[in-house]
């Protein structure tokens, strides 16, 4: 079953929206007695119109009047054309532009225009007056609600329409976002809104945001119809195990298993409108439509302190809640004054917290270009030491911008990747060393170390030697560590820091890590801060400290005074007993842990 195409109407008040939505359809989308008494929509109308094809359209009919605007920005969030009436005896209105402005700002550029209240006046100047705005673009039908000219006339061109678009919002995980909740007899809890992605199901397991409420999908219709599986466009879910009041209209309901994070902040590409009245200065308080999920947001701008009426640039909103949001998605701006001024395309839904001044405007252009090269050297770039997991595919689109792809897929920057060979190597030079101190040496994080470390085995650069590695023709002593070892034995408590250290044993300071990571193998050195100690020096520390602490709590001066230590080793021998598990900080104090009787 493919997914009913969905259309939302457009126009100024009384132009005739809902009389011609009842006309084409044969249902009347103003339920509210208040709607009836005052003659004009309020809330959002639905009905289903089957063209002569046999394709089934959803008709979104929105307010027109601009105290109910938002309830139109909600309407058109997730629809796939627009049906335009401009009326033949007013022209194009206030609302009639500002609603064209929302489709805009939320891409949906295909669509219908009839000219309706043809009866009264003859739409020959309302026509040149929507040519002039739209352009050549959509089609313009006239016609007449009280005399029936012109409908079929108008079915055909919303065949064509349905003929040329595809589904706006039709790629991606399942998100619903609920424009109706109400409860039904029996039944439970139902929720209305057009569903954005892929299909739901009958036994989905489904939360909603905000809020986290977990449910299941009890029954699916897609206009009244029940159906096990609703592929997309206006749908109707039964939620069984929610209420009603943790679904209310603007949340969002997602499959449970799609790995949904809702995110308070997103990064933007905006667009200033050019009436919007004055420029968007930076921090700027806004309302921020998304879907039908309406929520505060400041607007931070990332190049400058404001953005020009018409212009364009890249920005941060900050919400006040979560949403769940991906790459791509459109959003309405909206001020206080309840007027449209901008809207926004996201380019990162999951990014830091930053503002003017950060390399986020830079980053944002890549993600936007989408140059494969260009996205796989920032990937690397965000990866840093840890180094990014590359499919095949993705890995040949890397080598070929230059990045190093090493066993197993680990790609690299070219310069990481260089200095991280420099250092193993001069690391090796002094002596054969484990595998251990050659990844320690490496500067790389996690799997991608150990696949340099491979990588130069596969070479030949390193051979191994029992257990530990050399250069090709190295002997398998290592003066240069035990030179660093005997150093830190005869400092007992009281040990050089690694700079010093280096310098003392005379070498390279790329080197030292391996040659301390080999010590701690070896059972001959500890960490502790950032200072290395004798292995035995140490311990008698923590014996002595185990002894004291056990009569009671104890800070860092009085540690200092057990040791004969300066401040800045007792602080490095606090933090070993720490890492060791020996005690823990509490209230500025060292106390014994429970497991070694505190």
């Amino acid at each position: 079953m493919s997914p009913p195409l969905v259309v939302g109407t457009a126009g100024h008040v009384d132009h005739g929206k809902t009389s011609l939505v009842r006309a084409l359809t044969g249902r009347d989308t103003d339920r509210l007695a208040e709607e009836k008494a005052r003659g004009i929509s309020i809330e959002l109308g639905f009905a289903s119109l089957t063209l002569p094809s046999g394709r089934v359209m959803s008709l979104v009919d929105v307010p027109g009047h601009e105290r109910f605007v938002r309830h139109m920005v909600a309407g058109a969030s997730g629809v796939d054309g627009y049906l335009l009436c401009v009326a033949a005896d007013d022209g194009m209105m206030p609302q009639t532009r500002e609603h064209l402005a929302v489709l805009d700002l939320l891409g949906v550029r295909a669509g219908v225009v009839a000219l309706t209240k043809t009866d009264l006046l003859d739409p020959e100047l309302a026509i040149l007056e929507v040519r002039g705005a739209l352009g050549d673009g959509p089609e313009i039908v006239p016609v007449s609600v009280v005399t029936g000219d012109g409908l079929d006339e108008l079915v055909g061109a919303l065949e064509r329409l349905a003929a040329g678009i595809v589904r706006r919002v039709g790629e991606g995980r399942a998100r619903l976002f609920v424009d109706r909740a109400f409860s039904v007899a029996g039944a439970g809890t139902v929720v209305t809104g057009t569903l954005w992605g892929g299909g739901v199901a009958v036994g989905d397991r489904v939360v909603a945001h905000p809020g986290g409420a977990a449910a299941r999908v009890r029954g699916a219709q897609v206009h009244d119809r029940a159906v096990d599986q609703a592929p997309g466009g206006r749908v109707a879910l039964n939620l069984a195990g929610v209420e009603r009041a943790c679904v209310p209209r603007g949340s969002c309901v997602v499959r449970a298993d799609d790995g949904w994070r809702p995110s308070a902040l997103l990064d933007v590409a905006l667009t200033w409108l050019s009436d919007a009245g004055a420029p968007l200065r930076t921090r700027r308080r806004l309302q921020a439509f998304l879907g039908t999920a309406e929520v505060p947001a400041s607007c931070v701008l990332l190049e400058g302190e404001e953005l020009a009426p018409g212009a364009v640039g890249y920005a941060q909103l900050r919400l006040e809640r979560p949403v769940p949001a991906e790459a791509g998605d459109r959003v309405v701006l909206r001020s206080a004054e309840r007027r449209t001024v901008g809207g926004a395309r996201v380019v990162d839904a999951h990014p830091q917290r930053h503002g003017r001044g950060s390399p986020a405007a830079a980053r944002l252009a890549v993600l936007e270009r989408g140059d494969p090269a260009e996205l796989g050297a920032l990937r690397l770039a965000e990866a840093g030491a840890a180094g990014l997991r590359v499919e095949s595919e993705a890995a040949e689109v890397l080598r070929a911008a230059g990045a190093v792809v090493l066993p197993g897929g680990w790609a690299l920057e070219p310069d990481r990747a260089a200095r991280a060979r420099k250092a193993v190597v001069a690391a090796v030079g002094g002596g054969p060393i484990t595998r251990a101190a050659a990844r320690a040496a490496c500067g790389l994080a996690g799997k991608s170390a150990e696949a340099l470390v491979q990588t130069l085995v596969e070479e030949g650069v390193l051979i191994p030697q029992g257990a530990r590695l050399a250069l090709p023709g190295a002997d398998a002593s290592d003066p240069a560590a035990e030179a660093v070892g005997d150093i830190l034995a005869a400092a007992g408590l009281r040990p050089p820091g690694e700079t010093e250290l280096a310098e003392r044993a005379g070498v390279e300071a790329a080197r030292l890590p391996a040659l301390l990571a080999g010590l701690r193998e070896a059972g001959r050195a500890v960490r502790g801060g950032d200072l290395w100690f004798d292995a035995r020096a140490a311990g008698a520390a923590r014996d002595a400290a185990a002894a004291a602490l056990a009569a009671g709590p104890m800070r860092i001066g009085e540690l200092r005074d057990l040791w004969g230590v300066g401040r800045r080793h007792a602080l490095a021998l606090a933090a070993y007993l720490d890492a060791t598990g020996l005690t823990r900080r509490l209230d500025g104090r060292r106390v014994l842990r429970r497991s070694h009787g505190g």
